[in-house]
């Protein structure tokens, strides 16, 4: 790739997409009564197995002592449930509730509206080779549980 494609280094022209498209997340997580990392918590559960709670912790890189208070709420809402793990006691298996996977669905619906009105931005094909590109960079750089 040569130079000249780059303006500035790739975290200089990411991070103000990245603050507009949180920015627009914003209203929409607390419309649902949800913050960042309850929807976070809920697309991992969502897009994947039941997991353990420290599982979960490494996929969405949350430290696991602090994501419990997350957690007690999305469980109050009745978005997740947390079982007993029949192997051991100890460990709480983590779930999404039917309600859960609605409002994940929901919530995922406006935020990509929203995404797809910055993405008009582009020509179609470049649209779809960002969308691959970031794909590509998401699995490559993402911890495996």
């Amino acid at each position: 790739m040569t130079d000249d494609l780059r303006s500035r280094d790739l975290a200089a022209m990411l991070q103000p997409l990245l603050n507009s498209l949180v920015k627009a997340e914003l209203p929409v997580l607390a419309a649902h009564d949800l913050t960042m990392w309850g929807y976070t918590v809920l697309g991992a559960l969502g897009d994947g197995p039941v997991r353990t709670q420290a599982a979960l912790c490494e996929v969405i890189g949350a430290d696991k002592t602090r994501i419990i208070s997350t957690l007690d709420k999305l469980q109050e809402a009745g978005l997740i449930s947390r079982l007993p793990d029949p192997a051991d006691r100890r460990v709480r298996l983590l779930s999404i509730t039917e309600e859960g996977r609605e409002v994940l669905r929901s919530v995922r619906t406006e935020i990509r509206a929203g995404e797809d009105r910055t993405l008009a931005a582009l020509p179609a094909a470049d649209r779809r080779g960002f969308l691959r590109a970031l794909n590509t960079l998401s699995e490559e750089l993402r911890p495996q549980a």
